[in-house]
């Protein structure tokens, strides 16, 4: 009896361990799940990379960005250069110049200096006939003046002048009955007005000039002096090189 108790319980021991051991094979034999590999990007690696072309893509922007407003915007003035025009317009004789003669339609010679880009430098040479009735009256002037620019927008710019020179008028007067000529005489004279430049491009520009004339009075020998003055309404146009 005890033999059979002995036996049996061998028996049930070596079903046990024949029952883990095929569950360990079987677990052993089993395949394993895939688990794929999920690649990190190496973000220092990859900055580093893109930075060059995230720089080159900075530096070319200003450059995109500032050609458009340059094809647009107007070229700055020119120093330096010199301008030979002239000027197409009125006369007006004023004071006593106008009882020797009427205005007229007349032409100036002008030059002109680029000195900064605030102020030039004028020249203006002129000689013109009047004439009223009896009486004639020539105005001949070669003057110097400056012109101070108030600001320039875009090609527009508008400015006021000012300046001495020479003149040497001379007038065809009736006195006492008879009409002479007074003595042409070289005097000093001033000359003060504005306008206003619109440059066309690098070579060319136009505008309008308004100067008023003053000439020192001339003195006569035997007939009263000779004092006036006459303002000039001129559109201008001048050649710059």
């Amino acid at each position: 009896m005890k033999s059979n108790k002995i036996y049996t319980h061998r028996l049930a021991t070596l079903v046990v361990v024949s029952f883990f051991s095929t569950t360990l094979l079987a677990q052993s034999a089993a395949p394993k799940a895939f688990t794929p590999k999920i690649k990190t990007p190496n973000t220092k690696q990859e900055l580093k990379v893109s930075e060059p072309e995230v720089q080159e893509e900075a530096a070319a922007a200003p450059s995109r960005e500032s050609s458009a407003p340059m094809s647009q915007a107007a070229s700055p003035r020119q120093l330096r250069k010199h301008g030979l025009g002239f000027g197409l317009g009125q006369t007006f004789l004023l004071g006593k110049y106008a009882d020797y003669g009427d205005s007229k339609i007349t032409m100036d010679v002008l030059y002109t200096y680029a000195a900064s880009y605030s102020f030039d430098i004028l020249v203006d040479a002129h000689y013109s006939k009047h004439s009223s009735s009896n009486e004639k009256l020539k105005t001949m002037g070669l003057n110097g003046a400056i012109k101070a620019r108030l600001f320039e927008f875009d090609n527009f710019s508008p400015f006021v002048l000012g300046g001495l020179g020479f003149y040497a008028p001379q007038a065809k007067r009736n006195i006492g009955g008879t009409t002479k000529w007074s003595d042409q005489k070289l005097t000093f004279g001033m000359n003060f007005g504005g306008g206003m430049d619109l440059r066309l491009n690098d070579h060319y520009v136009v505008g309008v000039l308004g100067q008023l004339h003053w000439p020192f009075t001339v003195k006569q020998s035997d007939q009263p002096d000779l004092k006036g003055y006459y303002f000039k309404l001129l559109i201008t146009g001048t050649y710059l090189f």
